[in-house]
């Protein structure tokens, strides 16, 4: 690939990524709760699990979760089922989104909850397909392949950390501290419509 197509992919993967979603609710309430290590903590597992499905499209084998119903229905009802539990935490925990409550946050709970909001999003699949054919042959070397693969997941992870930088900002915080739990309760809503969108 030249360099042109290197910035065109990585071009593409950035408009894949910036688009609002429940990906971004997840990283700014992640940022909320436990600051700015906890939200570069979910930011980078979300980016691995990009990668994954990114490594699945350059290696052919997401056409098998694209021409499966069952797996891609199954993988369609487990993110659905993993947004409304993510909403339910939204709506049943307090808002405690203030400094002296983020030692109480788990880094384990941000690399989860990263990892499998991308992982149980299975349109990521056919978007990196989508993305990937207009730039590989079947003369494309498997390196090269995890290098786009690299890039995809990369791009990703630096687009929510610049994010988490974003919203972890001492004035940004203390706007959304003070709105904690409207927000919190916003997150809840916006994870059970886009549940729904998914199944339906």
């Amino acid at each position: 690939m030249s360099l042109l197509e290197w910035l065109a992919l990585a071009g593409l993967c950035f408009l894949g990524a910036a688009s609002p979603g429940p990906s971004l609710a997840v990283v700014v309430e992640q940022t909320m709760k436990g600051g700015r290590p906890q939200g570069s903590i979910t930011a980078i597992a979300h980016g691995v699990g990009v990668g994954v499905y990114a490594l699945l499209a350059a290696l052919g084998l997401a056409i098998i979760v694209q021409q499966t119903p069952w797996l891609f229905d199954g993988l369609r009802w487990l993110g659905a089922a993993f947004l409304l539990f993510l909403a339910y935490k939204s709506f049943a925990e307090p808002a405690n989104f203030s400094a002296e409550d983020a030692h109480d946050v788990s880094g384990r709970e941000g690399v989860v909850i990263g990892f499998l909001t991308a992982f149980l999003n299975p349109k990521l699949a056919i978007f990196f397909l989508a993305v990937y054919t207009q730039f590989i042959t079947p003369e494309t070397a498997v390196a090269e392949k995890l290098g786009m693969a690299g890039v995809s997941a990369l791009v990703d992870a630096l687009w929510y950390l610049v994010i988490v930088l974003m919203v972890s900002h001492p004035a940004v915080m203390q706007r959304l501290q003070r709105n904690a739990d409207r927000l919190q309760k916003g997150f809840g809503v916006l994870l059970v419509l886009v549940a729904i969108r998914v199944v339906v």
